[in-house]
């Protein structure tokens, strides 16, 4: 199932989590490019609006998107359940924007910085997507419920447990987003520079 939201947590979350080394799965990174067109800062930051991945009723200048799948190994042992190992599949998604076609040289010169740093900053997200699949892999592996011999209610214990994490991770997403986009931020001054550079 694709979904649209993206895993920060919060970094108080993060440290309430157990730290393990889990260096036997990788995620897939992939780029998904969007075309764009003008010859100018702001015909390309228009074109951006006007093209870029619907989030709501908004067109977003690039978006990180992911897949997760899990592989689980629920054991019954004496009478309690346990999940002895847990193997994600993590595929992310970044959407970006692309020139159609040549720009002037110096609009291609502003048009590589603003890419640049918008890339960086999905990267951000895609780091903490990571991030959490790690700490989900952490905080569930080893899970044990008592008197649960069809492996039924750690089901219902972990969704508990993945559900706060989401919440935390949505809300630093949030957050994050705002204080780039917000005055002086890291993106906003990307669009400035981009829109004011010609």
């Amino acid at each position: 199932m694709r979904s649209c939201i993206r895993l920060c947590l919060s970094l108080a979350a993060l440290m309430a989590l157990p730290l393990a080394a889990h260096a036997d799965w990788k995620p897939v990174e992939q780029i998904k490019p969007y075309a764009i067109s003008g010859q100018s800062g702001p015909e390309l930051y228009r074109s951006i609006g006007e093209n870029g991945p619907k989030l709501g009723i908004v067109h977003a200048i690039a978006h990180t998107n992911f897949k997760l799948t899990w592989t689980r190994d629920y054991q019954a042992r004496a009478g309690a359940c346990v999940l002895a190992s847990a193997r994600p599949k993590l595929i992310i998604t970044y959407t970006l924007p692309s020139a159609s076609a040549p720009l002037p040289p110096a609009i291609q010169k502003n048009w590589e910085v603003f890419l640049a740093g918008v890339s960086a900053h999905e990267k951000v997200h895609g780091a903490a997507i990571i991030d959490m699949v790690r700490k989900i892999e952490a905080a569930t592996v080893g899970l044990t419920v008592p008197d649960d011999p069809k492996c039924s209610k750690i089901r219902t214990e972990m969704t508990r447990l993945l559900s706060e994490l989401s919440q935390a991770q949505r809300q630093a997403s949030r957050d994050f987003d705002r204080v780039e986009l917000g005055q002086g931020g890291n993106l906003q001054k990307l669009i400035l520079a981009l829109v004011n550079g010609g």
